[in-house]
């Protein structure tokens, strides 16, 4: 027992003390490098930038939806016909014959 709450005990620490050191490490990085470097050089705010890049998304995927609806060739599938004995039914026969036993 004592071996098992040793053996708990190391690997909670390893797994906690991993962690603390990977929230330091980025919290290193975060405050040494210096933030969006490319964004600060352009002329325009981050925001403007990101709402050209979504309209333009947007723009693609209509594009590419309207150019697909002209190729599909899709057609509607037709209702199988409905089975004599639901599946549930057969479930149920089933169980009951097991139950029963095989009557030969």
């Amino acid at each position: 027992m004592q071996n098992a709450l040793f053996v708990t005990v190391l690997g909670m620490g390893i797994t906690f003390g991993s962690i603390l050191l990977f929230w330091g490490l980025i919290w290193m990085l975060l405050t040494a490098l210096p933030e969006k470097a490319a964004l600060a050089d352009s002329p325009q705010p981050p925001a403007v930038l990101e709402e050209e890049a979504l309209a333009q998304a947007a723009a693609a995927a209509v594009a590419a939806a309207l150019a697909q609806q002209g190729i599909s060739n899709a057609q509607a599938l037709s209702v199988p016909p409905t089975a004599i004995v639901s599946a549930w039914q057969l479930g149920m026969r089933t169980r009951q014959m097991a139950q029963k036993g095989n009557r030969s």
